[in-house]
């Protein structure tokens, strides 16, 4: 299955909201605040759409990152169940993490729920390290979250083998 990353639009609030819904059930953010992300020029959403299907989305992501600024927040990801395990987690990570540092931003932080070890480990191998606990964070389950960070390099490149 492939995907088509593009940026999130106001229209795809509803698809968006039943992704948020069906993925973090009592934790999903409501409508309001999704579509107040969605027209903030300080944050950054994208959508997957699923190859050969407009319109069906298969996930999301979003970043708050102002302009300048030297830190930026993963607001939220979700893939749909049916999309999972098959690199679009991390390749919506990628594109958040690139925006970022095009925004100016030298770190970058998330939360995480502590009983999703999943996404824990998506996020380590990337090289984010847990930096703190907030007790009960996640209501109303009173599931912790691990806070995360990752210092933003500046991009490298290396010749081309064989050159």
């Amino acid at each position: 299955m492939g995907w088509d990353l593009r940026q999130a639009r106001e229209a795809d609030l509803d698809a968006i909201m039943e992704l948020e819904t069906g993925t973090f059930g009592s934790d999903a953010w409501n409508s309001a605040g999704m579509l107040s992300d969605l027209r903030n020029p300080q944050c950054w959403y994208l959508v997957a759409e699923r190859t050969g299907f407009p319109g069906v989305l298969d996930g999301y992501a979003g970043l708050f990152a102002p302009l300048g600024a030297l830190e930026g927040d993963i607001q939220t990801i979700a893939v749909a169940e049916s999309a999972r395990r098959g690199g679009l987690g991390r390749a919506f990570m990628l594109a958040l993490i690139d925006e970022a540092r095009k925004r100016g931003a030298r770190e970058i932080f998330l939360e995480v729920r502590a009983d999703n070890p999943g996404a824990q480990h998506l996020y380590e191998t990337l090289g984010f390290e847990q930096i703190a606990v907030r007790v009960a964070y996640y209501q109303p389950d009173g599931v912790d979250a691990n806070v995360m960070r990752l210092e933003i390099s500046d991009p490298r490149t290396r010749p081309a083998v064989g050159a």
